[in-house]
């Protein structure tokens, strides 16, 4: 249950803009929006303001609003940022995570399966959850920070690689890939970890959106 109406407002217009209701590059009517979920225009404009400020919107300087388009250098530089960040956090996840972060990370894992082609907003959560575990149990705060920011941005780009479908054979692959890395953060090897890692970044939809549209 949300807490206010800024606060769902934001949930609402970041699951369009996630599963592609609202596609990059659209221009959002915040009066009919606003209508249409049931609320004025104040909690709508608060919460893009917050979408604005995490890249997924763009706001106008005459409350014009529209989704922010993909672009083939933020892909670029997204992808540069996750080579460095997310294997350094799951080699310091094997180091220094608790039982409850054991807990958390094979409860996140229970279910999880590689993107399919039109993936459902629930699905995109759980691929994040499950990751968000792993670099939550690094316990530094600053680098935590970063990954969710870069997962919020990172998204959309994977639904742009999706486009081109994934055939049975990489799912499974990503999915053992996943696997692995629980097993490798579990029994504390770092340096296995952050290599598995690396090379899933290397093969991740972001990496796919990243060359398909520096084509």
């Amino acid at each position: 249950m949300f807490q206010t109406k800024a606060e769902f407002a934001y949930h609402e217009v970041r699951r369009r803009v996630l599963t592609g209701v609202l596609a990059p590059g659209a221009v959002i009517n915040q009066g009919a929006l606003a209508e249409e979920m049931g609320l004025s225009t104040t909690p709508l404009r608060e919460a893009l303001k917050r979408l604005g400020a995490e890249g997924l919107v763009e706001l106008g300087a005459h409350r014009d609003a529209r989704v922010t388009e993909l672009r083939a250098e933020e892909a670029r530089d997204l992808l540069e940022v996750r080579r460095a960040l997310d294997p350094l956090a799951v080699g310091l996840a094997a180091r220094r995570r608790t039982d409850e972060d054991v807990r958390a990370m094979r409860e996140a894992a229970v279910g999880l399966h590689a993107l399919p082609s039109n993936p459902a907003y629930d699905e995109l959560l759980a691929h994040r959850r499950f990751h968000a575990a792993l670099y939550r149990a690094s316990h530094n705060t600053p680098l935590v920070e970063a990954l969710d920011g870069l997962w919020d941005k990172t998204d959309r780009y994977r639904r742009l690689a999706l486009e081109t479908g994934r055939d049975d054979a990489e799912r499974a692959r990503k999915d053992h890939e996943h696997a692995t890395l629980l097993d490798l953060v579990v029994t504390g090897d770092g340096d296995a970890a952050a290599a598995l890692m690396l090379a899933h970044v290397e093969t991740s939809l972001g990496a796919l959106a990243a060359r398909r549209l520096s084509r």
